[in-house]
Formats: structure tokens, sequence, C-alpha cells
């Protein structure tokens, strides 16, 4: 019986080696087992990992077999020829992924993954997209909770008068938190003028903390990706491009389009006005590019090490085994340093926001100081 076990298995592994150094077209010929196919597929990480990143029409909770447990978001549209389109995402499953002329673009489209429409030409094209997507979710529930926690500090403050004793608990963790923003980054940065900029910069911080807290939670209402959203760290870059360039003094304007330089990088080349103006712009984008990179590389991370549990399942127990511990003990590790950054992120974009607000305005003292 061993002697016939050693002659079966060298003669899988023989057959094995041919089938494998067969070339394409002998494949079809060969047609291998269906089972053995399924077997071998690999598991889809870029699916994964851009699945849970990316933006998308409905909310997928988790899997009960080949349940899928989804919440289906609002799609609302206008096209161009057919007005507007007001249904539910669960609708374009229902029909076969089309719905009133409306589907979700493939992979390998120019618009894949959004929704789209056909001219008669039958090309896809994009309608007027006001959709509650679910980064468009995560950020009104992470806005609503914010606003809880805000107005539930004020309300205490209200129902105590000043002379009472000083907070505890988490209305007390909230004042040292605040102050500790106020004071140490906004009131030393911007200067003199603080207090115009210092319910902007709050926001921001509490704003960016929050959506990136609870992006590391792995259940719903969390798991958003919000922060490592390039159109929310858009709209917070712009947010402090206008408080910079609206808001600046004529000695700031004076410093972009005359700095106090030698003359000659000036005139009649305007080499320095022109790099000062380059970078009005390159500060937000910076702002921009540096949260979103930093909280999109952590989610990717932390998927992808989660990933390899997955990956290994076909390279057999010991490996798998291994693999698999080393991929939880890193995800805690990666969970840890998130908590970390998450914090880190909201404070770094806060402080140069308010060096840069600070730049731009004019600071008395320090000229009283030079004369």
């Amino acid at each position: 019986m061993k002697r016939l076990r050693t002659i079966l298995i060298g003669a899988l592994f023989a057959l094995a080696g041919v089938v494998w150094a067969m070339p394409a077209q002998a494949d079809e010929a060969a047609a291998p087992a269906p089972a053995a196919t399924e077997e071998a597929e690999p598991v889809d990480v870029k699916g994964i990992v851009f699945g849970h990143i990316g933006d998308a029409y409905e909310w997928h909770i988790t899997d009960f077999g080949d349940t899928h447990v989804t919440i289906p978001l609002p799609i609302i549209v206008h096209s161009s020829t057919t007005g507007w389109h007001v249904f539910l995402s669960s609708r374009l499953e229902e029909n076969h992924g089309t719905y009133e002329g409306f589907s979700i673009a493939p992979a390998g489209s120019p618009y894949e993954g959004k929704l789209v429409e056909h001219d008669a030409a039958g090309n896809e094209v994009r309608p007027f997209d006001i959709s509650i997507t679910k980064v468009v979710l995560a950020l009104l529930i992470n806005c609503a909770l914010l606003l809880f926690i805000v107005l539930g500090v004020a309300r205490w403050y209200k129902r105590h008068p000043k002379e009472s004793a000083a907070p505890g608990g988490f209305v007390g963790f909230m004042e040292m938190f605040i102050m500790m923003v106020n004071d140490d980054v906004i009131k030393s940065c911007v200067g003199q003028n603080y207090r115009k900029f210092a319910p902007y910069l709050l926001t921001a911080f509490f704003f960016i903390f929050i959506n990136n807290l609870m992006g590391l939670i792995p259940f719903f209402p969390g798991g958003a990706n919000v922060t490592g959203n390039i159109a929310v760290t858009f709209v917070l870059a712009m947010c402090t491009f206008l408080a910079v360039n609206l808001f600046g003094t004529k000695h700031y304007w004076k410093d972009i389009f005359w700095p106090d330089v030698p003359w000659w990088l000036k005139v009649p080349v305007p080499m320095m006005p022109f790099i000062e103006l380059f970078g009005i712009f390159t500060k937000p984008f910076a702002l921009m590019i540096r949260l979103f990179a930093n909280m999109l590389a952590g989610h990717m991370a932390m998927l992808i090490l989660t990933s390899l549990v997955f990956i290994s399942a076909s390279m057999g127990p010991a490996l798998n085994g291994s693999l698999s511990v080393a991929s939880v003990l890193f995800n805690i590790f990666m969970n840890a340093l998130e908590l970390l950054v998450a914090f880190i992120q909201a404070y770094v974009f806060t402080m140069l926001s308010a060096v840069f607000i600070g730049l731009a305005q004019e600071h008395k003292v320090e000229k009283a100081e030079l004369n």
C-alpha cells in the first residue's frame, strides 16, 4: 500500500508539472475540472482594499454566507434628457444592475464605480449626481456626533456659573482638550488675533479628529474612510486657503508682490514675487495631500495585513497559522498606531493652518520691538 501510494503521489506531481508547462492554447483543450480552477482562484486583495476605502452607493455591513447585509442609500441624479431621478441603490440590484436607464460603471471604465447613463451613441455619460453615498452618510453621522458632544459640553457651562467647581468626567476632559489646542496651538501660532480664528481652527481640529477615530471602528456606523477621501481634505484645505487670503493684511500682500529682497530678484524678472505667489497655492495643497495620504495609507496597511489570512489559506496549515498570528499582532499594533496618527494628523493640520493664518496677520508687538 505504501508503494502504491508513493506511485500515485508521484504520478499526480508529474501530471501537475505537465499541465503547468502547457501553453495557454493547450489549457483550453485540456479543460481542467471546474472545482480545481475554483480552488486555485486567488484572493482579490485589490477588490477588498479598494472596496473598503472607496466610496459606494450602499453601505456594506457584513456577509452571512451568500447573504450580503447592506444599507441601501438614496441615489439623487439629474439627467440632461430625462430630468431628476430619486431611488434607492437597492433598485439597481433588483433590476440586474440597471434602473431607469442608470447603472454602475464597470471596471476599466473612466467612471468606474460611479453612476452613469448611456447616450444615443451608447457612450457612458455622467449625470449630475448629488447622491447620499457611503462617505456622505458617514460625514453626516460624524458631524451629528460632533455637534452632540460640543453642544452637550456647552449646555453644562450654561447651567453652571463661573464660580462653580471645575467640571469632571467627560466635560472636564473636553475642557482640557479644548484649552490645549487653543493655548498651545492657536494662540501661540496665530498671535494677537487668535480669537478671530479660534472657532474655525477648533472646529477643523475636532472635525478631523472625530472622523479619524470613526474611521478606525470596524463596524457600522464607523469604518468609512472620510478623511482618506481627497474631496473632504480638499474642502478643508480650501477653508484654510480662504481664511489666510481673505483676512490677510496689506503687509502680507506686500510681502508677496514686493518682498524685502534685493531689487534684482524683483525686476526686471519678478522671480521672488512669482515664487511667493506660487506658495499661496502650494500651502493648502500640502495640507490636503498630507491628511489624505496619511489616513489612506493607514487604512490600506491594515486591510492588506488582514488579507494575509486569506492569501495564505491555500499555503498549508503551518504557514497559514503563522501568518494569521502575525497578521493579528501587526493589526493590533497598526490600530494602536492609527489612534496616535488620528490625533497627530488633526493636530498637524490645525497647527499648520494656524501658522499660515498667523503669517498673514500683522504682529504689532513684533513691530514695536523692531522699532
